[in-house]
């Protein structure tokens, strides 16, 4: 029906070849996978001691990104509501990104890779010998690394074990073999430590051997593998949330594991091979959120994730593989009190004797009891060893427009405000600096030196050459310098008033903030009301509003120019982010302008036909968003590198960072509501292994001035059939990949390339279930348990604005879509591309389910009872609620009390705040609500059934 859908001719993509088909050749998201190499640093020592909170404020998990719709009795049909009342997206976990957006290579890095060797370490021959790289070992390991095996597995050949058995050792060292798995947990403590854990599981010596050869499929089968006839049970959202499977290990590793909401892969079932991999027709990847705010909802704490504190160790050594640099944690095997193995190389490496003792316990000789060793997710302070240099005090600069257009749009009042209101809450020590700078055709200096009597402005006119008029007084003491700052606050809002400038020289503002940053770091935050009309930068109109619902070629998703991916390396160089708030009411090319965040670790908001006045629903937002904005945690002149198990390499990164050195992700900021994601290939089979584990390790310094390293580590199990690979599916985490995948089609290729390789990826996931393990007839369109949500999920995907065709949207209002699902953890792009729906006439005590979003739609049915309106809405009828509605009023009734509730849970656990609309039948507003409703058919997308049946032909 819709040409959007139809399988195009193209070339195939130059990373990857596409699966064989009879006639022309297909689109694909290219899974495409590069070399790995592993680096990270050496030990650094600190003081002994181990505490269960971090010491830094803690935040609710959140963010916002996804359209919650709460809707009031209506005549839309019962079908349309099906399966969407109280239907929940997941609260799982993150992502990330590369150079471009995404990136598969290394990088030349703007300023020497000094950080690499930092945060160094190797396979051995995969590098040769470096100044960073440990030397080995003269004595000869007991285990050699397993060599690469034949791409076709081997199943006579059991699992290699990982250590020796020492029968006379005490009882947490034994290394008898794991007795079978019956899911019983083990008896005593609910958990008391590795010692139990190791009597029956001990570690992954043992535990690769007792789960070699375990398989789904000499089990009953399990719901996941349920063949479902899509055709006929289409209403398949659960009542229930979705949340992440669980991956198929025993009780104890269950507990030890990384919570899904910080680290997730789209499969849970690892295959043993490329081969098998490819035969699924599954993307595998990770997706992260490193850094998220560590409180964790009541259900994870139910379902035994994690621990709800993240334990923060302050320790003389911090031990690693002296081979891959990977952190001991708990899924490393204790070969006696003296040695542990590697879980990632499989390098026997010595306890230090500091380890020995557990500081927890004050007991001697039981390093398996360790809080690094019995929890998945920790935190270390490091020592200097892990600093290129002291670290860095909290600076924060403000480069602000004031031509006549941002003067009228009112923001720098909300700004201002505040600003006053969260000075003291700032995140920072008492070296906290602070700047500001203001621009129009000219730039603005301040000078807010302690001793002034008023705040003093320095104007530089020449904007060809930017300099800084006195370097060393831009930028003061956040507390020595506090009242000339609050005078400039109170000025700001009517300094330019009158002015009549309006051009925009953004590109020189920059330029100047760089040099004034460049000998500290920090972060720099950007408020821009149009295109950039002069000086270095500039940028002319590239929209035409004529082809916003064209269903061809949609262009210009690219930037026009490379000067602001250039400043923004620098800035990455000199460990500056440079966040944009872009609030405009026309077209101002934030394809070109959010390179400036993308590549510098920054963050892109967004807030179209703003205005102070005329749009207070998006002046209320601004200023919600500010207060979380200018409060919550942050890292500063960070570097993140994500490890695996020997045989899986990673590449391609998604998110908002500067590869560094292939791997070394240069993360100039860090903040709670960043993901990433990175797609990962197997190079060497896997049947050595039973067990495969990711890590990754986040080296960064608090606001505190306290340099630190956050480490996740995730253990998934290994599997040699289709059947298994499939049970494992995270349908979540694999759409929340190909999103991403799909944005960088869309800039590198086309976006009907993308939208054709969206579908294709449902058309070949499918198919190849049918034709490999379903028995079922070939004439119905069947999909595992486990698969059963992603052709809604890819639907949802291309009728989002970053992929949709055929309706009218703005070249900004798609180039942010794209930019937010690039950057976004798993559980707010999950709300992003696929809303949740409640019904609130009829709310009970009980209330809701958590979900986050940009936009709240109420949606009021011409049928919807009086009673409800007056209650909650305060008017007598359906006739008079106005047209424009971003507000409920508060009524001493019990349905206003609970709607109120209902709205301000939803709201609140999040970072970004949701503009709430009230949408009446008929009204002109309805439209943008009717395109959220996924499973309905309009003008220019399928509904769920055609969709469906679209899929099926394909098959």
């Amino acid at each position: 029906m819709s040409t959007a859908h139809q399988e195009h001719t193209v070339p195939e993509d130059v990373h990857h070849k596409g699966p064989e088909v009879k006639e022309g050749k297909r689109v694909e998201l290219g899974m495409q996978y590069g070399d790995y190499v592993n680096n990270q640093a050496s030990s650094a020592p600190t003081p002994l001691s181990s505490t269960s909170d971090d010491e830094e404020e803690e935040e609710e998990d959140e963010e916002a990104v996804t359209v919650v719709f709460s809707y009031v009795k209506s005549r839309l049909s019962s079908r349309e509501f099906s399966g969407w009342e109280e239907a929940r997206g997941q609260e799982a976990l993150s992502y990330g990104s590369g150079v471009d957006s995404s990136s598969t290579t290394s990088s030349a890095s703007p300023v020497p890779n000094s950080y690499d060797a930092l945060e160094g370490g190797s396979y051995p021959d995969m590098l040769s010998s470096s100044a960073s790289s440990p030397a080995p070992d003269p004595a000869p390991e007991p285990d050699a690394v397993p060599a690469p095996a034949a791409a076709v597995p081997q199943p006579s050949k059991a699992p290699k074990p990982f250590g020796y058995g020492y029968p006379a050792l005490q009882p947490g060292y034994q290394n008898a073999a794991a007795p079978p798995s019956s899911g019983a947990p083990p008896t005593g403590p609910a958990y008391s430590g590795f010692q139990q854990c190791a009597q029956q599981y001990p570690g992954l010596n043992q535990l690769s051997t007792g789960l070699g050869g375990l398989s789904l499929q000499s089990s009953p089968q399990p719901e996941s593998l349920r063949p479902v006839n899509l055709t006929q049970e289409r209403n398949v959202l659960p009542m229930t949330p979705v949340w992440a499977p669980v991956p198929n290990l025993n009780l104890e590793l269950r507990k030890l594991n990384c919570s899904p909401d910080s680290f997730r892969c789209t499969l849970t079932n690892i295959p043993q091979t490329q081969a098998l991999l490819n035969k699924a027709k599954l993307p595998l990847g990770l997706l992260l959120h490193p850094f998220r705010d560590l409180t964790l909802p009541f259900l994870l704490q139910r379902l035994h994730f994690t621990s709800q504190q993240l334990p923060v160790i302050t320790s003389n050594t911090i031990v690693r593989c002296r081979s891959c640099r990977t952190y001991i944690n708990p899924f490393v095997s204790f070969i006696d009190q003296r040695r542990w193995k590697c879980n990632l190389c499989y390098r026997v490496n010595d306890v230090p004797e500091e380890f020995m003792y557990n500081p927890l316990t004050r007991s001697y000789g039981e390093p398996h009891k360790r809080p690094e060793v019995q929890n998945s997710t920790v935190e270390f302070i490091a020592s200097s060893d892990y600093m290129l240099r002291p670290p860095q005090p909290a600076v924060y600069l403000f480069v602000l427009d004031v031509s006549h257009n941002a003067v009228e749009a009112g923001y720098l009042t909300i700004l201002c405000q505040s600003l006053l209101e969260n000075l003291d809450k700032l995140p920072g020590d008492s070296r906290t600096r602070i700047g500001f700078m203001t621009f129009d055709s000219t730039i603005h200096f301040y000078n807010l030196q302690e001793g002034l009597s008023q705040p003093q402005m320095l104007i530089v006119s020449d904007i060809d050459d930017v300099f800084l008029p006195i370097p060393d007084s831009l930028l003061v003491n956040l507390y020595e310098s506090k009242e000339l700052i609050k005078d400039l606050l109170n000025a700001l809002p009517t300094m330019f008033t009158n002015t009549r400038e309006t051009h925009s020289a953004l590109g020189p503002a920059l330029q100047a903030a760089f040099k004034l940053m460049s000998p500290t770091g920090g972060r720099v935050s950007v408020f821009q009301t149009q295109l950039p009309s002069l000086g270095a930068g500039l940028l002319q109109s590239r929209e035409d509003p004529n082809q916003r619902s064209s269903t061809k070629v949609v262009q210009h998703l690219g930037p026009a120019t490379d000067f602001y991916k250039k400043l923004a390396l620098d800035c990455s160089g000199q460990q500056t982010a440079v966040d944009l708030f872009l609030l405009s009411s026309q077209y101002s090319d934030l394809a070109s302008l959010a390179c400036m965040s993308k590549y510098s670790a920054g963050c892109v908001y967004y807030y179209p036909s703003f205005h102070y006045t005329h749009n207070p629903s998006q002046a209320e937002k601004l200023q919600k968003d500010l207060k979380r904005y200018l409060t919550r945690k942050i890292g500063f002149e960070a570097v993140m590198r994500i490890r695996c198990t020997k045989g899986l390499s990673m590449h391609t990164f998604h998110g908002n960072f500067f590869v560094r050195s292939t791997d070394l992700l240069s993360l100039a900021n860090i903040n709670p509501d960043a993901g990433f994601a990175v797609q990962l290939s197997i190079e060497e089979s896997l049947t050595d292994t039973s067990l495969v584990c990711f890590q990754t390790a986040l080296l960064y310094t608090s606001s505190k001035g306290e340099r630190r390293i956050r480490v996740h580590t995730l253990c998934l199990p290994v599997v040699s059939s289709l059947p298994d690979v499939y049970a494992g599916v995270d349908v979540q985490a694999a759409i929340c990949l190909l999103a991403n995948m799909a944005v960088d089609r869309s800039v590198s290729s086309s976006l009907s390339d993308a939208r054709d390789a969206l579908v294709n990826a449902v058309v070949d996931s499918l198919s190849a279930y049918g034709s490999a393990v379903s028995s079922l007839q070939h004439s119905a369109l069947i999909a595992p348990s486990s698969l059963k949500l992603f052709p809604l999920y890819v639907l949802a995907l291309l009728k989002q604005k970053a992929f949709r065709t055929g309706t009218s949207t703005r070249l900004d209002d798609r180039v942010y879509a794209m930019c937010q699902i690039k950057c976004q953890p798993l559980v707010h792009l999950m709300k992003m591309i696929h809303p949740n729906l409640y019904r609130i006439d009829r709310l009970t005590d009980e209330g809701a389910i958590h979900v986050n979003d940009r936009v709240f739609y109420i949606w009021v049915g011409k049928s919807c009872d009086n009673n409800f309106i007056e209650d909650v809405l305060g008017y007598p009828n359906f006739a008079s609620i106005p047209q424009k509605m971003t507000h409920l009023p508060e009524l001493n009734t019990l349905s206003s009390e609970r709607a109120r509730s209902f709205i301000t849970w939803l709201r609140d656990n999040r970072p970004l705040s949701p503009i709430l609309h009230v949408v009446k039948d008929e009204s002109p507003a309805k439209t943008e609500f009717f395109q959220h409703l996924i499973e309905d058919r309009t003008e220019a997308a399928f509904s769920y059934y055609e969709f469906l049946l679209h899929v099926q032909r394909q098959i």
